[in-house]
């Protein structure tokens, strides 16, 4: 899932509505397997710092947790590691605020 605010999304689009650009925020909801986990750790993660990305959530299902990355100067950094418990917030987005318990259920 990717989120982009309503000031950046139109430059991010072509003529054909097509993302062609790094949108604000990317929520990864982790696959099962090694390579997966690796992948999305290291390549994406790699990737979407390379690319502009402001935020990257990565949603562990069997940990039942989040994993929270943010952009610190040219690289995404984690800053914060969240459990079932916590309660899931962003700069991005003043107004939003989630109960990761509701998320697991």
């Amino acid at each position: 899932m990717v989120w982009a605010s309503t000031e950046r999304l139109d430059l991010l689009l072509d003529e054909a509505e097509h993302l062609t650009g790094a949108p604000e925020l990317v929520v990864e909801v982790l696959s099962p397997g090694e390579k997966n986990e690796r992948r999305d750790k290291q390549l994406k993660l790699k990737l979407y710092s390379q690319q502009g990305v402001q935020e990257y959530w990565i949603v562990n299902k069997n940990l039942q947790q989040v994993q929270a990355y943010r952009r610190k100067e040219a690289l995404l950094t984690l800053v914060m590691t969240l459990q079932n418990s916590d309660q899931l917030t962003s700069p991005l987005l003043p107004k939003f605020a989630c109960p990761l318990g509701q998320i697991f259920q």
